[in-house]
């Protein structure tokens, strides 16, 4: 009797599985609706209503969509040479397997790239960027924002600005970006950073301005940058610093680190800048600055008491006057004190640097000095400012 039992049941349950493989295969539809351990029965979601066109609440797209198309990437190479030892010779020329192969000549080095960004201003193809972005480059590859690329020549370039002036000649030239004005901005305004960093492709980032009129940095020899903590890393050197209307205020340039990376201190070249270096090259083929020809030195505290100046004295000391020079020619002297240039007060050599090299050569300029208990005014002509030397 059990043994019947357990027949009848075994045989039951195979025709239950085979009835179920079957509606499974065949009409799985009849099995979709059972609810099989669900540990909820329902949940309600809710989504918001948008509409695809409309843009959020305190987005930049539109500045963004604006300025971005005129920003580009430069990639730039340059043939190295291989070194050589104090003889001239390089430093495999004692191997005679060389020798046999190459002689006294070393052989090419691999070539080297960098990349950065630029900004194209006018529609004939003119691009703004960095001098240290191309400098020694052999090649200069221009990648556009549409993914074409091109090849770019340097007009100028000025490194005591770091400005590099490139051109490119490409039909359906894209938008070229709206310059803005150094004065309409202020400390704690919006602006975005649009560059390439780290060759990963264009990239916005967001911040304020931090500082306007940022010097002593000592990285170039004229500094007038825009602070900002907006993120700027290698890649972005060149590139557009937009205002939240889509305007070009700045050159990104350099940042402040210690790891290579951005940490919050970014400078910028203001347009104002940019732009008059860029029509100097432009119409010059170089940027032409006046000179004085002294040797300028800040007016410490220590300093000014051991001349017999009154307190508060500020100007600069003139240590040095170069013979025959500008302002040897003008009646300066080593020992005076300049204190104003054309009726601005000098306040250190950063400034005067800057006060003189605005004089175009030619021109005539008036010097506040200060000679032991004298107060003089000297009529100086400016020079040209000579050009800086380079390392090799």
């Amino acid at each position: 009797m059990l043994n019947q039992l357990w027949l009848l049941f075994a045989q039951s349950v195979t025709i239950l599985m085979a009835t179920w493989f079957i509606v499974a295969t065949l009409k799985p539809s009849w099995l979709s609706d059972a609810k099989i351990g669900s540990i909820v029965e329902s949940v309600t979601l809710r989504e918001g209503a948008y509409d695809n066109n409309a843009i959020s609440p305190g987005s930049y797209h539109e500045a963004v969509k604006k300025s971005m198309p005129a920003v580009v990437n430069i990639f730039t190479s340059k043939s190295n040479v291989a070194p050589k030892t104090r003889k001239g010779k390089s430093n495999n020329s004692t191997d005679p397997l060389f020798k046999f192969f190459f002689g006294d000549q070393p052989p090419d080095a691999e070539p080297s790239s960098s990349l950065g960004s630029g900004v194209i201003v006018s529609p004939e193809g003119i691009i703004l960027t960095n001098h240290h972005v191309i400098s020694d480059a052999d090649e200069i590859d221009v990648a556009l924002a549409d993914g074409r690329k091109v090849k770019a020549k340097i007009i100028g370039s000025d490194p005591e600005t770091d400005i590099a002036v490139l051109k490119i000649d490409v039909k359906q030239l894209p938008t070229p970006i709206t310059l803005g004005k150094v004065e309409s901005i202020h400390v704690g305004d919006v602006v975005l950073a649009i560059g390439n960093p780290f060759g990963v492709g264009q990239t916005v980032t967001s911040g304020i301005v931090s500082a306007l009129g940022r010097d002593h940095v000592g990285i170039n020899t004229f500094e007038n940058f825009i602070q900002t903590d907006a993120a700027i890393n290698p890649g972005n050197s060149g590139g557009a610093l937009i205002d939240t209307r889509g305007h070009l205020i700045g050159i990104n340039t350099a940042i402040y680190s210690n790891n290579g990376g951005s940490m919050g201190i970014g400078f910028a070249i203001p347009i104002n800048l940019a732009k008059q270096v860029m029509e100097s090259i432009l119409n010059n083929g170089s940027v032409t600055r006046g000179w004085i020809g002294v040797e300028p030195q800040n007016l410490s505290k220590e300093l000014s008491e051991s001349l017999g100046l009154p307190k508060n004295t500020i100007g600069v000391l003139l240590s040095g006057v170069l013979e025959a020079g500008p302002a040897a020619k003008g009646g300066v002297k080593p020992g005076d004190v300049l204190v104003a240039v054309n009726g601005n007060s000098t306040k250190d050599v950063r400034q005067l640097l800057n006060q003189i090299s605005q004089i175009s050569p030619g021109n005539e300029a008036t010097l506040k000095i200060l000679r032991k208990d004298k107060e003089l005014e000297l009529k100086v002509q400016a020079g040209k400012r000579p050009k800086p030397k380079t390392i090799n």
